[in-house]
């Protein structure tokens, strides 16, 4: 066995973590942080490996073959570490059965509808949606088609939000009623950590789901925190404001003179939406 030490000098700005291979491809070490092999870190290997295959597995994927060389202490502690900032080719609408799907990975597609009701504050009772949910079958013929697809009744987004300026539904998981099942069917809502599943059902093309009221423990409390994530999240919900359990004798209706319902899919990219309007029917709230 021989020590092989591993040092980072050029990477990307989203590569990482990173699989090290022998050049045979057997494993030496999986899921090693960037930040790792940019400081330098040491591996065992067989004394007749040759060379090191490093591969990043993150958003942007790539892989390098690196042969393994003799250097001496100095010349390894002065190998500095540079950031590059050219992108990664990807070729977008090759494939008619992806749409949210972006360098291999499913990025959300999100729509939010904000509603400003009249003077008097109203309940929202239920959320109306008139979106088209196609799927798209395989090419054979190597050309587009818009005719090669069908209209889905189960396939539709599978998360909602509900909130105005107070009050906040949580993080609503939608979906599809049980059909012939109603075991399944009063199973629902299930309350889960972090949010509550409901059922959808669609009925003269409408996406239709109620079964939600206001989940936030204060209202003097931010409802919403900044994505750490990616700064095209505007907001995040914030768990330690939600209570997700059963409440039997306290629902609080949401009621305001105004309402945003927010859709988000992101379990899916083969399934394209084409979202027309949305309904939201409230009655008048008397106090």
């Amino acid at each position: 066995m021989k020590t092989v030490f591993i040092k980072l000098t050029k990477t990307g700005p989203i590569s990482g973590p990173f699989n090290i291979y022998t050049e045979s491809d057997e494993v030496i070490s999986l899921n090693v942080p960037k930040n790792t092999l940019i400081a330098g870190t040491a591996f065992m290997v067989e004394d007749d490996v040759i060379a090191i295959k490093i591969v990043s597995t993150g958003d942007c994927a790539y892989e390098k073959i690196v042969s393994i060389v003799s250097m001496v202490q100095q010349e390894y502690m002065n190998v500095e570490y540079s950031l590059v900032t050219t992108g990664c080719a990807w070729r977008h609408l090759t494939n008619i059965q992806l749409y949210n799907s972006f360098y291999g990975k499913i990025c959300p597609y999100v729509i939010e509808y904000p509603f400003t009701f009249k003077m008097q504050d109203e309940i929202l009772q239920n959320v109306k949606d008139y979106t088209k949910a196609y799927e798209y079958l395989p090419n054979t013929d190597g050309v587009f088609s818009y005719n090669n697809k069908i209209e889905t009744d189960n396939q539709w987004f599978n998360k909602a939000i509900i909130y105005n300026g107070q009050q906040s539904s949580g993080l609503l998981n939608l979906i599809p009623k049980p059909l012939h099942n109603m075991q399944a069917y009063l199973s629902y809502p299930k309350f889960n950590v972090d949010s509550k599943d409901i059922l959808f059902t669609k009925s003269d093309n409408f996406y239709q789901y109620n079964t939600f009221w206001s989940l936030n423990i204060s209202s003097q409390v931010p409802l919403f925190v900044n994505s750490c994530e990616s700064l095209s999240v505007d907001k995040v919900i914030n768990d330690e404001n939600m209570d997700y359990g059963i409440r039997s004798f306290k629902k609080s209706q949401i009621r305001a003179k105004e309402a945003k319902i927010r859709h988000i899919l992101d379990n899916s990219c083969t399934t394209h939406l084409v979202s027309i309007f949305l309904l939201v029917p409230t009655q008048i709230s008397f106090k």
